[in-house]
């Protein structure tokens, strides 16, 4: 969608509200060929329709009365060709105009997601993963009735009521102008309605988020959720979602049980007055009963597309209503927009500086206090601190995860805050301590930061990070399918997997939330190999918890409530003997 993607800039925090002018210059027009195709269709299917009322009216008033069987022949043939020319159109409609409009959706979906991830991890953080899910998922689904059938049958729709009311007025005006009477009272109901519809749809676009949204999160935490009984709990929150859903539903079937009912009764009142007036005018040979049966059938198709607008109407306001909430996420400015981002990095060596760099996730709430060190290329820095201290902020920032409220983060003298994140992340390697691994293969994981690395490189990776220590005794090595987050591998395993990727990745940026935390005593022997492996050479920036594992560490950040209260090597501050020491002596005890 063309205006989707160009107003990305907009800041307007409003909700957006698509109009069906802009849903036709963004999604509509550029299909119109194909558009103008099933136009031209649905007014061959509409002009076949009334073949045969038209020669139901000549059966009765000329074949029958003059027992003309060449001309019934001739009718039967007329009439299964109209029938025959209904059925091909109808084919070709869904065919062209259904298939176009799920490819549409997935071009859509595609787009969204793209888009989503251009995000900040900010975006994510305040945002529920299933919900991401059902927007992009769901919210598009409704523009099938844009460029599917549905908006063709509603122009077309209008076309045939026209074409039948030109035909009826023609035939009788008194009786055509009795059945307009009703019919537009109809239309009016359903334009109340259909205004009245469209937040309701909004709102369950939303509702159906959080539901899906909450059961995904349910769904991947179903461990804890067993080993704390909480199913109970689980079950309630869930089904209070449902029944917010529910509730929304049963408002726009409100709605829609009033249009239905409306033009039940409508429609019954209008027949109802055509057969009085019409048997009026045929007992007064005023009219035929081939007329009368020509304008009843006739009516009946000027009646049904009105009928069918007006499901139709309802799906486009759907459509319209998911739109909303697709714009609003592709107007939300990406990492990339920011029109400061302009250096563009062809190559780094790594030295990191931080110069009074101050942070706050909510206003007011300080989480860093002018923090300032320089991490020379091809050092290890280590943060140490309690938790909550900062460490974590401080590795997003060096991750470009994070940008500073004020101060300068710079990478080889150039400020993170101005360099294009691409240009920066390709140099860049994470390995965190509750490493996220992708549903698949171990190969796949190791590969997925380089996917034509060659089998050589790959194997490489694996022996320094030691994964083939436990994937030589799997029966499909390498091929092993590892679940979702790596459920099957334990928590030593899925580390050696993350760090054996970050190898592969050959970054000169290297962020470490305490790789080892998670192994035993034996694996994190076989990991400090690796690790000393990993960062030689590369700027590192380690979050230590186990404080032995960081003695060799250039230097040492000691982090305490958003400040550098000591710095200085593991020999530098255990002479010291202040909070370092503390914490190292500590940890020895235990």
């Amino acid at each position: 969608m063309k205006h989707l993607q160009t107003t990305n800039d907009k800041k307007d925090k409003k909700a957006s509200k698509v109009t069906m002018k802009q849903a036709f210059i963004d999604i509509i027009w550029p299909r119109r060929k194909l558009v103008f195709i099933g136009l031209f269709l649905i007014v061959i299917r509409s002009v076949a329709g009334l073949i045969l009322p038209w020669q139901s009216k000549v059966l009765l008033d000329e074949v029958v009365p003059d027992k003309n069987y060449r001309q019934l022949y001739g009718l039967i043939a007329i009439v299964l060709t109209a029938i025959l020319a209904q059925a091909v159109t109808s084919f070709l409609l869904t065919r062209i105009l259904s298939v176009q409009a799920q490819y549409l959706i997935s071009e859509l979906r595609a787009q969204v997601q793209k888009k989503v991830l251009s995000l900040p991890i900010s975006f994510f953080d305040n945002t529920k993963s299933g919900a991401l899910v059902s927007r992009i998922m769901t919210d598009v689904e409704g523009v099938r009735n844009l460029i599917g059938t549905g908006l063709v049958q509603l122009v077309g729709g209008t076309f045939t009521a026209i074409l039948s009311l030109i035909i009826l007025i023609n035939l009788n005006p008194w009786m055509t102008l009795f059945v307009f009477v009703p019919l537009s009272v109809f239309g009016y109901i359903a334009l109340k309605a259909f205004k009245y519809i469209r937040p309701i749809f909004r709102k369950r676009g939303k509702i159906n988020a959080e539901v899906k949204g909450r059961l995904t999160e349910t769904l991947a935490g179903v461990r804890v959720i067993k080993a704390f009984n909480a199913e109970a709990q689980e079950n309630h929150v869930f089904e209070q979602g449902v029944y917010k859903l529910y509730e929304n539903v049963k408002k726009s079937l409100t709605a829609t049980a009033l249009m239905t009912s409306s033009s039940t009764f409508l429609i019954g009142v209008a027949t109802t007055g055509i057969m009085g007036i019409g048997g009026y005018y045929m007992m007064q040979n005023e009219m035929t009963t081939g007329d009368f049966l020509f304008f009843t059938l006739i009516l009946g198709f000027m009646i049904a597309p009105i009928v069918q607008m007006s499901n139709i109407g309802s799906q486009l306001t759907e459509a319209l209503a998911g739109l909303d909430r697709t714009e609003e996420l592709m107007n939300m400015t990406a990492e990339e927009d920011n029109q400061e981002r302009i250096l563009e990095l062809a190559d780094i060596r790594g030295d990191l500086t931080f110069k009074d760099v101050n942070f706050a996730y909510e206003e007011g709430k300080q989480v860093l206090h002018n923090i300032s060190f320089k991490a020379p290329a091809g050092s290890v820095t280590a943060l140490v601190g309690s938790s909550g201290s900062g460490k974590s902020t401080i590795a997003g920032l060096s991750a470009t995860f994070l940008t500073p409220k004020s101060g300068v983060v710079s990478i080889d003298n150039h400020d993170l805050s101005k360099v294009k994140l691409n240009s920066y992340r390709k140099y860049l390697g994470v390995v965190l301590q509750d490493e996220f691994l992708f549903e698949g293969t171990i190969r796949e994981n190791i590969l997925f930061p380089r996917p034509n690395a060659t089998e050589d490189e790959l194997q490489k990776a694996v022996k320094a990070a030691y994964v083939n220590e436990f994937t030589d005794r799997f029966e499909d090595g390498l091929e092993t399918v590892i679940g979702e987050r790596g459920v099957k591998l334990s928590g030593g395993q899925r580390q050696r997997l993350a760090i054996a990727r970050a190898i592969l990745a050959n970054p000169k940026m290297i962020i470490l939330d305490e790789a080892t935390s998670s192994l035993d005593t034996e694996s994190e022997a076989l990991i400090q190999k690796s690790l000393s492996e990993l960062i030689k050479n590369r700027t590192t920036i380690v979050i230590a918890h186990r404080l032995s594992t960081i003695k060799k560490a250039d230097q040492i950040l000691v982090v305490e409530d958003g400040h550098i209260v000591e710095r200085g090597t593991h020999d530098e501050l255990i002479g010291l003997k202040g909070r370092y020491y503390n914490l190292y002596t500590y940890q020895a005890k235990i």
